[in-house]
């Protein structure tokens, strides 16, 4: 198909409905289970709260809405993960297009990132990190309507703080995000002055405080557990003197390595490398903004504390880094020569997938080959040997109690670990191995 300026809203839409099928459909396939991430978000679902012991609460809630409709068919929750990314892919075409006025360089901003492999391999695991995406997205698109446009207005405040609210209670390290945006528009306004403060820029602040209240609350009621759980996943505690040098040595290494297929791709596309940064560019400064800043504020992080970064924290950060480098290098761009360029994109497209089905088949020791289904059935028929009852509450960890409350027909409740008093609270129950189901 060639590409021209009539047809490219077709071509990308060609594009995310591929990429939505082959990721929704391959793991359907090759897995036999669903991944860890994704039955702890379920296992969270079936007991809603405003937030659980290691995260906010917004990556249970839609797969709980999923289940409610759809039940236990994996592959519904392969495709969840999936609506989440191209609905992030959309927000980065749509803000493309804006910044160049020129839809080809938008489509090829979002062609870029499929390069990047959390856009890609590790989509299939609906986690707190996919959870983010379509939220990092429309902060980004909204917060470029209130820097560009002449007016403030109302509207673009309101879903600037709604969508940052919602993409804070899918992960804390969003608020990375957050503090660049900010950053920008505190530079513009009080140092820059290329801007008067307007009250409306308060509306952001108070829908995102109002739409965190609940969880708030929630998190003074359970002793600020998931921010325990952060930090304990730093390894801050026990960091030394030589992690504030190694880990961010490891960070910068890291990010470079996930990159590469990115930075080829970049480069069967752009083969002269020749920069000439205007910084008073506004578009400029806005995409160093949300692309760059963010990284730096994190591999900060790591600097002062010596704490440790973990690869797929950054899964939201590279969204736009593909209408980063189409800007910086757009004049460089030949339009009327990107055959290497799509013969490089068609390789990645396709070399994902088939590494993904691979490993999958060939490997039977990872989490998607646990016998979830056959433990449930067993599960079910001790339990039916004992008792009349309905199971209706499931105890344990996340994983093989979440795989129970999953798989079993009745959907029990997962309430947390085994415990002495929520079992005598039960009228029945039965114990398998360190997994406790039972009837209220």
């Amino acid at each position: 198909m060639t590409i021209n300026n009539k047809n490219i809203n077709n071509v990308f839409y060609i594009f995310v409905t591929a990429h939505l099928i082959f990721w929704t459909l391959i793991p359907s396939l090759t897995n036999h289970n669903l991944p860890l991430d994704t039955i702890e978000a379920l296992a969270w679902g079936s007991n809603l709260d405003w937030g659980f012991n290691k995260h906010p609460p917004m990556s249970a809630l839609f797969p709980e809405i999923f289940f409610q409709i759809f039940g236990s068919q994996d592959w519904v929750y392969y495709l969840l993960s999936q609506i989440f990314v191209i609905i992030s892919f959309y927000y980065v075409f749509k803000f493309s297009n804006e910044i160049f006025n020129n839809k080809l360089l938008g489509l090829i901003s979002v062609l870029l990132i499929e390069a990047i492999y959390f856009y890609n391999f590790t989509t299939p695991e609906f986690n707190v990190n996919v959870c983010q995406l379509p939220f990092w997205s429309l902060t980004v698109y909204y917060s470029w309507k209130i820097y560009i446009g002449k007016e403030l207005k109302f509207m673009d405040c309101f879903l600037v703080g709604l969508f940052a609210a919602f993409g804070f209670l899918s992960k804390y390290l969003f608020i990375y995000l957050l503090v660049s945006i900010d950053l920008l528009f505190i530079y513009l306004i009080f140092f820059k002055k290329d801007r008067k403060f307007d009250f409306k820029y308060l509306i952001t602040l108070e829908v995102f405080l109002v739409v965190l209240v609940p969880h708030l609350i929630w998190l003074s009621d359970n002793d600020f557990i998931t921010i325990t759980y952060g930090l304990a996943r730093t390894g801050l505690e026990q960091s030394s003197f030589l992690d504030h040098i190694k880990y961010p040595a490891i960070f910068l290494l890291k990010q470079v390595g996930i990159l590469i297929p990115f930075l080829i791709l970049s480069w069967l596309l752009v083969k002269q490398i020749k920069l000439n940064l205007n910084y008073k560019d506004k578009k400029l400064l806005f995409l160093l903004a949300i692309n760059l800043l963010p990284i730096f504020l994190m591999f900060l992080t790591s600097l002062i504390t010596g704490s440790k970064i973990r690869t797929m924290w950054m899964t939201p950060f590279y969204l736009f880094f593909g209408s980063l480098i189409v800007y910086l290098f757009q004049v460089q761009i030949n339009l009327k020569k990107l055959k290497p360029f799509m013969i490089g994109f068609a390789f990645f497209f396709f070399l994902s997938p088939v590494l993904y089905a691979y490993i999958s088949i060939s490997n039977d020791d990872k989490r998607t080959d646990y016998m979830g289904k056959e433990i449930a059935v067993k599960t079910q028929y001790a339990w039916d040997q004992q008792f009349d009852s309905s199971i209706n509450v499931v105890l344990g960890d996340e994983w093989n109690a979440g795989n129970l409350s999953y798989h079993l027909k009745s959907r029990p409740v997962w309430d947390g670990f085994v415990e002495r008093e929520k079992l005598d609270q039960l009228k029945d129950y039965l114990c398998l191995d360190n997994v406790c189901v039972g009837s209220r």
